[in-house]
């Protein structure tokens, strides 16, 4: 049960993030932190757009999470095969597609593209490889669209509905979702209007990236990942899945200087120097970032959660999203450091 303690113990927190929301390209921003069962920071400042009369960022507001969607996917891949509707992490994703697929696919794993080592790319709307599966690491699309095919074709559900019956309905979590509209509670995420990155969809079945989550609700997904889908005193999900998707997943023989992953989580575990996640926060922590500067952190050895949130999207020219984000982590462990 989360209950309320806010102080003032994680202003440094505040402030880095505030300093963050002055160098990208946002209207508005948010941060809030969950230590020891209680929320002890939660502050929201801005505008939801750059609008005039444009509603002010508040707890009900909800922002576009970008890859921060890819933890869900992570969770309903982790749940197919909890369920048995996906046999093995190690399993050719052949196994589960139709039958008639580009022979580039052959020797490419689950394990592969949850871990974003599957070494596939699209051009064009032809899969190419980029290199041996397992022997690299590169951040491609590709990946996530066939787990959330495979999830559909295994299971017959799509990742929305897995995650609204299992997660959003228990928990009431009213502020999570795909969105095929705007409404007035979701942020207008702030960009060029000829940005080539920019895609959004109609589609509601969790495949595509139009996700918005508000902060308190992004909060309460990364608690029961820290609490292990214990709710209340209640095992709402197998233990298995969160041991699966937070725990070091990548190919043995991946080069230690690569980023790491559990279930398309960011982990940390072995020292490497492409981590997103900072220096001074310990082993067993996970996180995972978005395009607009979404961030969520889990620090199960401190039982903390921590979300940052912005409107943004990119990073405007000469700002390292890396550090930054590695500084947020750090800002905490300073916090924690100092009591």
């Amino acid at each position: 049960m989360i209950s309320y303690d806010k102080n003032n113990r994680f202003e440094l927190v505040v402030s880095n993030v505030r300093t963050t929301s002055q160098e990208v390209d946002c209207s508005g921003a948010s941060v809030l932190i969950i230590h020891n069962d209680k929320v002890v920071t939660e502050e929201y400042w801005g505008k939801q757009s750059n609008k005039p009369n444009a509603r002010p960022i508040q707890a009900d507001t909800q922002f576009h999470v970008a890859s921060v969607r890819k933890s869900y996917i992570g969770f309903v891949v982790a749940y197919a095969i909890n369920e048995g509707f996906i046999e093995s992490i190690d399993d050719d994703i052949t196994n589960y597609l139709p039958s008639e697929q580009p022979t580039e696919l052959i020797g490419t794993t689950i394990r592969h593209l949850i871990t974003h080592t599957h070494g596939l790319k699209l051009v064009d709307g032809d899969v190419y490889r980029e290199f041996a599966p397992g022997s690299n690491w590169a951040y491609r699309g590709i990946g996530v669209d066939m787990l959330t095919q495979i999830v559909k074709t295994t299971s017959g559900q799509s990742v929305a509905e897995i995650v609204m019956n299992k997660v959003l309905k228990p928990l009431q979590l009213k502020e999570t979702g795909w969105y095929g509209e705007l409404n007035e509670k979701l942020v207008e995420v702030i960009r060029k209007p000829d940005n080539p990155h920019w895609i959004t969809s109609k589609s509601t079945t969790g495949d595509k990236m139009n996700m918005y989550v508000s902060t308190r609700d992004l909060a309460k997904w990364g608690y029961l990942h820290l609490k292990r889908g214990l709710v209340n005193g209640q095992q709402l999900l197998s233990e298995k899945i969160f041991d699966m998707t937070t725990t070091l997943q990548s190919p043995e023989e991946l080069d230690t200087e690569l980023p790491h992953n559990g279930f398309l989580w960011f982990v940390k575990d072995l020292s490497t120097r492409r981590s997103e996640i900072g220096d001074l926060v310990p082993k067993g922590s996970f996180q995972i970032l978005g395009y607009t500067g979404v961030a969520l952190l889990v620090i199960p050895k401190h039982n903390l959660v921590a979300v940052r949130a912005f409107n943004s999207f990119g990073s405007p020219e000469g700002f390292d999203y890396l550090a930054d984000v590695r500084n947020f982590g750090d800002a905490i462990m300073t916090c924690l450091s100092n009591e």
